[in-house]
């Protein structure tokens, strides 16, 4: 049976497929964040009660059930132990990213560090990736292993990567592909690959999931990457344009840049240059001008269609259209 992108599930769909999966996660997750540091408590209560959709996590719990579990079965509990180290990773770099960034508002409320201060971020940050590591290696399985330690490594990466390209206009689009590789794409691949290897896959089907989850994730953030000029701060959950004032070059920009006039684009190079959101309007205008967003839009449907491509060959199941649904939720979303 095709399953068409008009039948596609919507994301309330997939969450109430992935929902007792989900519910056994948080349970744990809530059971592994304990510590006798009651400050650790505190941050970490607030970080993972701010919600947020956990897509990270339940992508693993999605491919396990598309290869392993698509008669509904429950998919296991190392399935959810492993979802909950990769949200645990995402978790602390969350907090890491909102120092580095001087970020104060995440999903509609103050940050770890405008409520405690960065050094209690970092810290606490830095506690979520030691914890994720010991539930890694409670399942005793050097591939999952390998698989997180080069994942988090690339992360790091990412983040210095992005660092050097901090108010530099000179980025082009392959060096910021370059950037979301690491800091966003290679979690997702490693969540889906993760759930590939936890049924049991040969490595072509371990390869494709991993494609799938890279492509996912570029399609994710160029489409995150568009909101933040072409949504609003009560439906994004964070300022309009804080990637300005962070200095961040992203698609759209840059794509606004590569196609404006001389002027423009030196106009457009002193914004960037001093992270001046007053320049907002400015950007703006030069990205409705050159048709940025669109660009940028179709940038991101072509590594959704790739995402889904590379799993044409999974079973037909409830999981396996949840994970084509999830690629089409990642350019249609407005938050």
């Amino acid at each position: 049976m095709t399953i068409t992108r008009s039948a596609l599930p919507d994301l309330k769909a997939i969450q109430t497929l992935a929902a007792p999966d989900m519910t056994a996660l948080d349970g744990l997750i809530r059971r592994r964040l304990s510590s006798d540091v009651v400050l650790i408590n505190q941050v970490a209560e607030y970080i993972i009660g701010a919600g947020g959709k956990r897509l990270r996590p339940m992508l693993l719990l999605l491919v396990t059930g598309a290869l392993g579990a698509g008669d509904g079965k429950n998919i296991g509990s190392d399935a959810h132990q492993l979802a909950a180290v990769v949200e645990f990773i995402h978790t602390s770099t969350l907090l890491h990213d909102d120092v580095v960034d001087e970020s104060d508002l995440r999903r509609g409320r103050k940050t770890a560090n405008a409520v405690w201060g960065n050094a209690t971020s970092v810290l606490v940050g830095d506690f979520l990736y030691s914890r994720s590591f010991q539930l890694m290696v409670e399942l005793q399985s050097m591939p999952v292993q390998t698989i997180l330690a080069d994942t988090t490594n690339r992360i790091a990466e990412g983040e210095v990567l992005q660092l050097l390209h901090v108010r530099n206009p000179d980025t082009d689009e392959a060096a910021y592909l370059r950037v979301i590789e690491r800091k966003t794409a290679i979690l997702f691949a490693a969540a889906t690959r993760l759930g590939a290897l936890l049924a049991g896959s040969d490595a072509a089907t371990c390869d494709a999931l991993h494609a799938y989850g890279l492509n996912l994730g570029y399609a994710f953030q160029i489409a995150d990457d568009v909101l933040d000029y072409a949504s609003d701060a009560a439906t994004l959950g964070k300022n309009l344009g804080d990637d300005l004032a962070e200095g961040k070059m992203t698609l759209p920009l840059i794509h606004a840049m590569a196609q404006s006039d001389d002027a423009t684009c030196a106009a457009l190079r002193k914004i960037v240059e001093e992270g001046d959101i007053n320049g907002l309007a400015t950007v703006q205008a030069a990205i409705a001008t050159q048709r940025s967003l669109d660009y940028s839009r179709q940038r991101a449907l072509e590594y959704a269609d790739a995402a889904t491509q590379a799993i044409a060959a999974l079973p037909e199941n409830a999981y396996t259209a949840a994970l084509r649904g999830l690629a089409q939720y990642s350019v249609s979303r407005d938050y």
